[in-house]
């Protein structure tokens, strides 16, 4: 099979499109025939040898991705045969090894891919999407609700922008570039803007025609989430689920006080304590996420690169230059 692999911690064009052994999956596993494989944030910190992330520096050399999708083409010894020819979608955890053309995983990581939802948009769900669920869990919004999504044109922000417009809020939705912001606009936001240029905070508070903001969903930090803040009413809820300026933006007591505001860091620990920690946590977030795309509910947007351009795509995630989930396509 083919295979992009990492031998040297570093920069994006240390991951090479090799020829490697076929795995073979052991007790209890299946083998995938990957159609898709996910793209994460993570994926590029654990390739330039970042030890700070939520995942072990894994041995070199290594098979980078941890979300994979395909039809299960072999079972290993004691694996429920039923799982042979099935369209599969499964999520790795800190054993990597997507970024292939065959993959093997736990069968009990698997969920089968529901009628009509192609494996490049449950790979989209299956992590990216289980955590927009995870993150939309700490707030409950309705119709009364202004909501700002600042990476909307995001993996996660993209989802978050359809699920607050399905529970009837306003939803103003904020993105680098005018390509981006197009898209924000497609996926039904109320209002978007481009955070990067000036005046957009002053632009959607003449807008919102007096009305204030009750909720930030921030994964920008930074000077964008300080004036998406900056938008809150008293008793306005800042989630915090990422930070790609660089930083997360962090208020003082103080200024949570005197506004009657909250600010949380949702994932992690935080996200795991409130839907039941664990794999059973998380399946069941993953579960619901496959669902709720199955439905129609959210559609999620998905930006497609062949297997063999693996370092092309990391460059554009770290450069935001992309749309969506990053996918690779054998």
């Amino acid at each position: 099979m083919h295979a992009v692999r990492l031998h040297a911690f570093g920069p994006a064009e240390n991951l090479t499109y090799e020829k490697t052994d076929d795995p073979e999956p052991g007790p209890g596993q299946v083998r995938i025939a990957v159609a898709a494989a996910g793209v994460h944030v993570v994926d590029t910190t654990l390739r330039a040898g970042d030890p700070n992330g939520p995942y072990p520096l894994p041995e070199l050399p290594t098979v980078p991705g941890r979300e994979i999708a395909g039809t299960v083409d072999a079972l290993g010894e004691g694996t429920d045969p039923r799982w042979l020819g099935r369209r599969v979608v499964g999520h790795l955890g800190a054993a990597p090894g997507g970024y292939a053309e065959l993959a093997v995983i736990d069968a009990e990581k698997l969920h089968g891919i529901p009628e009509g939802l192609r494996e490049d948009q449950a790979i989209a769900m299956i992590g990216t999407g289980r955590t927009a669920l995870g993150v939309l869990g700490f707030t409950e919004l309705g119709a009364e609700d202004v909501v700002i999504v600042t990476a909307a044109a995001g993996g996660i922000g993209s989802l978050l922008t359809q699920y607050a417009k399905n529970a009837g809020a306003t939803v103003v939705g904020l993105a680098g570039g005018p390509a981006k912001v197009r898209r924000v606009r497609e996926l039904g936001a109320d209002l978007a803007f481009d955070y990067t240029a000036e005046g957009w905070a002053e632009a959607a508070r003449t807008a919102l025609g007096g009305r204030t903001a009750t909720v930030v969903f921030d994964a920008v930090g930074g000077p964008a989430a300080r004036a998406a803040v900056d938008l809150l009413g008293p008793g306005g809820t800042h989630l915090v689920y990422g930070w790609s300026s660089g930083g997360p933006l962090t208020l003082a007591p103080e200024e949570l006080a005197e506004r009657s505001l909250t600010s949380q860091s949702v994932l992690g620990p935080p996200m795991l304590a409130r839907f039941g920690g664990g794999q059973v946590g998380m399946r069941r977030l993953e579960e619901e996420s496959l669902a709720q795309a199955a439905a129609g509910n959210v559609v999620p947007t998905v930006h497609r690169f062949p297997l063999a351009d693996a370092a092309a795509a990391h460059v554009a995630l770290t450069s935001r230059a992309t749309m969506g989930k990053v996918v690779l396509v054998p």
